[in-house]
């Protein structure tokens, strides 16, 4: 979901570096001592699963693991995927440092609003059919959700991108699919062998 440098207009930009620093800010600020590990552990996990890049028009796709960052991070999101963002625009040139702010709050976004819809029902969930299908549909929903934004940005620059946003939301699907696989199994391991993880 990275969308390239030189893309999005100036009013886009400034709207997603302001939105990405104030949920920064507010994700630094619920970041305690004892988060901080988990944080940095999440933010490595999303920063070595988003390496491989497929190129869609001025996007591109790749894995996440969005919801479960928002799952396991909550409110601390923002800071993950900037830190994660950053350091790949530095070393491998994805995205870029003037369009930081817009691929952050991209996926940032996706994964709180992921947080906030799915978060209590995973965590509390009863019984393990119940946890499975809302982790599935969770990651799925974190995809398309972050795809969406993506299109939405993309959309308010130049009405000519429409035909490739459409061609960005389908390019999704089939990775949505992956990531709700991804998402169901890896919750389902972090319930039996790390449930701190989702406190």
């Amino acid at each position: 979901m990275h969308i390239s440098e030189g893309i999005l207009s100036g009013s886009v930009l400034v709207t997603c570096w302001a939105g990405t620093i104030i949920g920064t800010a507010y994700g630094l600020k619920h970041t305690d001592t004892d988060k901080t590990v988990r944080t940095a552990l999440i933010s490595s996990a999303f920063f070595l699963a988003s390496l491989v890049n497929v190129r869609i028009g001025p996007s591109s796709t790749h894995l996440s693991l969005l919801a479960p960052m928002g799952i396991i991070l909550g409110n601390s999101v923002f800071p993950a995927v900037l830190v994660a963002l950053m350091l790949q625009a530095l070393l491998f040139h994805f995205g870029g440092l003037l369009v930081l702010g817009a691929n952050t709050f991209v996926m940032g976004g996706a994964a709180l609003l992921t947080h906030v819809i799915f978060g209590k029902a995973i965590r509390e969930g009863k019984g393990r059919a119940h946890v499975r299908v809302m982790s599935f549909i969770a990651g799925v929903f974190a995809v398309m959700a972050g795809a969406s934004l993506a299109g939405a940005f993309l959309g308010m620059t130049d009405r000519n991108f429409i035909g490739a946003v459409k061609i960005l939301l389908i390019a999704h699907v089939p990775l949505a699919l992956v990531e709700g696989a991804v998402t169901m199994f890896l919750v389902m391991w972090l319930k039996r062998a790390a449930p701190e993880f989702l406190s």
